[in-house]
């Protein structure tokens, strides 16, 4: 074979092999919990457009970003056998044997250290003992808890709702009420986004012996009280600037306008259940988070 041949396989392959490492960080999840992290750094009382701390942002949001892409890595590593099992996670390059365990391993070690290490230099200690806090509960118990139990989305919620905290700590030093409402519209928001994919990916799931949902008569009772509960529970505290006097008519009316929307998704497929359903709730639950909170950074402006 040709050297240059051989030296373009090389570069393609070299090429492929850091795309499947860059995947395995998954950067699609990584990119919404970048927007609330943002959006907790952005409504603390003590940031201001006059003044900004650009390079303080940058920070927070490089060690964030790191701590969540080295958990993505290891909990892709612990899982790497049951993802396998399902269609939908069994072409990721560590089930798909594109990658070695110990790669990975190594990567989600590197990753999740080094990010919680800038964090504590180039921020605070609390946001770094934040992001410390979410990815050890995310992985020594949210993770094994899946094959346990279906109540592990209630405690997935807990660490999946930390960014807006990790935020507001890295420009205040310290966690507000306001802080915590961002924190609540997370963790209750997660419901009905998990419930979306764990009804389109159910056999999936029980494939590969993951209890998301129960089994048996009560799934069903069970999926529409995880979707409509929190639902409601989701808009209220959407709803917080205004009942405190501090939301415009702008900002009513575009929070009014999704959250119905958002709802109606829900209940449909509380109703219905059926695939179509899901992943329309899916769709408007990817949504919510970041125009709910992009409302709420703009009617501070």
């Amino acid at each position: 074979m040709p050297t240059e041949v051989l030296a373009t396989h090389g570069r393609l392959r070299g090429v492929s092999a850091l795309a499947d490492y860059w995947a395995l960080t998954k950067p699609d999840i990584n990119l919404l919990i970048l927007v609330t992290t943002a959006t907790g750094f952005c409504l603390a009382p003590s940031i201001h457009l006059a003044g900004f701390p650009v390079l303080l942002l940058v920070h927070t949001l490089a060690g964030t970003l790191f701590v969540a892409g080295g958990t993505a890595a290891l909990n892709q590593y612990v899982e790497r056998r049951f993802d396998a099992q399902m269609r939908r996670t069994k072409r990721r390059p560590l089930a798909a044997g594109r990658i070695q365990p110990s790669g990975a391993l190594w990567l989600g070690i590197a990753l999740s250290v080094s990010g919680a290490i800038y964090l504590a230099a180039a921020v605070n200690l609390l946001t770094s003992l934040l992001a410390v806090l979410t990815l050890l509960s995310y992985l020594l118990i949210y993770t094994p808890l899946k094959r346990k139990t279906p109540l592990c989305v209630l405690v997935g919620a807990v660490p999946g709702a930390a960014p807006p905290l990790i935020g507001w700590a890295a420009a205040s030093g310290t966690l507000g009420l306001e802080a915590w409402v961002l924190y609540g519209i997370v963790f209750l928001w997660q419901f009905p986004h998990f419930m979306a994919i764990a009804w389109m990916y159910r056999e999936d799931y029980q494939r590969a012996g993951y209890m998301v949902l129960p089994r048996g008569r009560g799934r069903n009772v069970f999926m529409a009280s995880q979707i409509i509960l929190p639902s409601i529970g989701l808009i209220v505290l959407s709803f917080t600037p205004a009942l405190t006097g501090k939301g415009s008519m702008f900002f009513v009316a575009g929070v009014l306008l999704f959250c119905i929307c958002f709802l109606y998704d829900g209940v449909q497929l509380a109703l219905r259940k059926t695939n179509v359903g899901a992943r329309r709730l899916l769709l408007a639950s990817i949504l919510y988070l970041p125009v709910v909170f992009g409302l709420m950074v703009l009617d501070r402006m």
